[in-house]
């Protein structure tokens, strides 16, 4: 494994940041930590980085310790923290390469790496010009160039597209990923649900300095197994004789305010065709038919506020269906 913890505690005072988190990422792959702010990802992230000790616990990266043997840990890592870390009265290239010659590179090797991440981030255009009239895309992605110019095995990236419109982080994303096809492994660190959907081969989910769940995207998703078909009828008057022959068929139909579609929790896409099967034995017209799959939000709603989104799907169902559920009664 290229970054492994185990048991790792950090407590600053008498308050915990970290309990007892283990977590293990195999080379050349993508570790996304989900949490709130506060769950204790950037804690984390400081520890594996060398920058504080853990107050208990064991973490290796690339099979070094991160506490024994932490300047060896440093040439082998890059780290991109939630904000800029360039300076921004120098141009870009002259940061790239005091970056370079601080880490031992001679001119002219520092020169060439300079220009080698300049062209990688689509920034030799912007090289000459000082850092503090970048856009913030363009800062970022001169910040990803910076935690590279080492040629390091692992990279930390905490939350990096903070900040960034859509366009911007998706540019990132596509960097990340040639990184990681080039054998790089990282720890990415999000409050982007999507992002994490995208990059990450496999997810740990932090609340309040515990490792709430693990798993691939998958696997968290499968936890909560929310799929459903909506079935979208042409007429309201359908819907009566629709629901009749649905439950006939032991679903359990819900509607929206219009009565126009139908949702139909479902174990898995097999369903549909039960669902199809119901509506042509109730001889309705469809306007539409779609399949839901659970999504990292459902999850990170379920992990993180298990009985308040029991709550809310019991009487948002009692709503559309009319029938009242002990959530949705008072007591």
């Amino acid at each position: 494994m290229m970054i492994d913890v185990s048991h790792i505690s950090k407590r600053f005072g008498t308050m915990t940041a970290l309990d007892d988190v283990s977590l293990a990422v195999p080379r050349g792959s993508v570790l996304g930590l989900l949490g709130h702010n506060g769950a204790g990802k950037t804690t984390l992230v400081s520890i594996l980085a060398t920058l504080t000790r853990p107050s208990s616990g064991r973490a290796r990266v690339a099979g070094l310790d991160v506490t024994g043997r932490a300047e060896e840990v440093r040439r082998l890592i890059g780290l991109t923290g939630q904000y800029a870390s360039v300076d921004e009265t120098l141009p870009g290239r002259a940061n790239l390469i005091l970056l370079a010659r601080l880490l031992g590179a001679t001119r002219a090797e520092a020169a060439g790496r300079a220009d080698e991440l300049l062209e990688l981030f689509d920034l030799t255009g912007a090289g000459r010009r000082n850092a503090r009239n970048y856009s913030g895309g363009m800062r970022r992605r001169l910040d990803l160039a910076a935690s590279l110019v080492g040629r390091p095995e692992v990279i930390f990236l905490d939350e990096p597209t903070t900040g960034l419109d859509p366009v911007a982080r998706r540019g990132l994303w596509e960097i990340v990923e040639r990184l990681v096809k080039d054998g790089t492994t990282v720890l990415l660190t999000t409050q982007y649900l999507e992002e994490a959907d995208t990059l990450a081969d496999s997810i740990t989910v932090l609340a309040e300095g515990r490792v709430i769940a693990s798993g691939t995207a998958a696997e968290l998703k499968e936890r909560v197994g929310r799929r459903s078909v909506s079935v979208t009828l042409r007429r309201a008057e359908d819907r009566a004789r629709t629901v009749e022959a649905l439950r006939r068929a032991a679903l359990t139909p819900a509607h929206d305010e219009d009565g126009l579609i139908l949702t139909v929790p479902v174990a898995d896409s097999t369903d549909i065709a039960v669902v199809v099967r119901a509506v042509d034995e109730a001889g309705t017209d469809m306007a539409g038919l779609a399949f839901s799959e659970p999504t990292l939000d459902d999850v990170y709603m379920a992990l993180n506020h298990p009985t308040a989104a029991h709550h809310a799907t019991a009487a948002a169902t009692a709503a559309t269906t009319g029938h009242p559920t002990e959530a949705g009664t008072s007591s």
